[in-house]
């Protein structure tokens, strides 16, 4: 009997999570001649001039030249354009709707992202178009985002990015995540 309630829970525990994609990790949007580029490549000085970003007239900091190729790679993986996904990342503010909601953001792989220099390679930032908009406390906090990821080339004042995703989904990472 217990054996049978046990596997019960398993069971349920199971399928609470069912409805949820697999996680897609943020290597998957990167080809691998990219990947192997990155492993290779000099620790960068965050005090030399090519680390330091310029910044635009409104403000954004993109990458200045001078760093290797593969930190402004927008090569893409194709397998990806069209695919629903779930991904972690850290919010960009972008956009917000009157009620102070999020609705237009990066998504980028480690927190702080797009305000330390130099910013990940667009090949690792993600725009999160979401309509319904989500509270943001802060850049720190980590994000699941469930959507339909689009190969697209978005430049912004802040940062450029080589994928577009129409969020279906959007929440706060939880403890129980981990």
């Amino acid at each position: 009997m217990r054996r049978l309630l046990l596997t019960l829970i398993l069971l349920a525990s199971g399928l609470a999570h069912a409805g949820e994609l697999p996680e897609t990790d943020w290597l998957e949007l990167m080809p691998k001649s990219d990947q192997k580029a990155l492993e290779q490549m000099p620790e960068i000085d965050h005090n030399s001039p090519e680390a330091n970003g310029t910044f635009t007239e409104k403000g954004g900091l993109k990458q200045s030249k001078g760093l290797p190729a593969v930190m402004y790679s927008t090569k893409t993986v194709p397998a990806m354009n069209g695919k629903d996904i779930r991904i972690g990342g850290y919010p960009v503010p972008l956009e917000a709707d009157a009620k102070g909601r999020s609705t237009l953001f990066f998504l980028v792989p480690y927190p702080g992202a797009c305000i330390h220099v130099p910013p990940p390679p667009p090949n690792q930032l993600v725009l999160v178009r979401f309509p319904k908009g989500v509270k943001l406390d802060d850049i720190y906090t980590p994000l699941w985002v469930t959507g339909h990821l689009k190969v697209e080339t978005v430049s912004n004042d802040l940062a450029d990015a080589a994928y577009a995703l129409d969020a279906q989904k959007v929440r706060v990472v939880q403890e129980s995540d981990l």
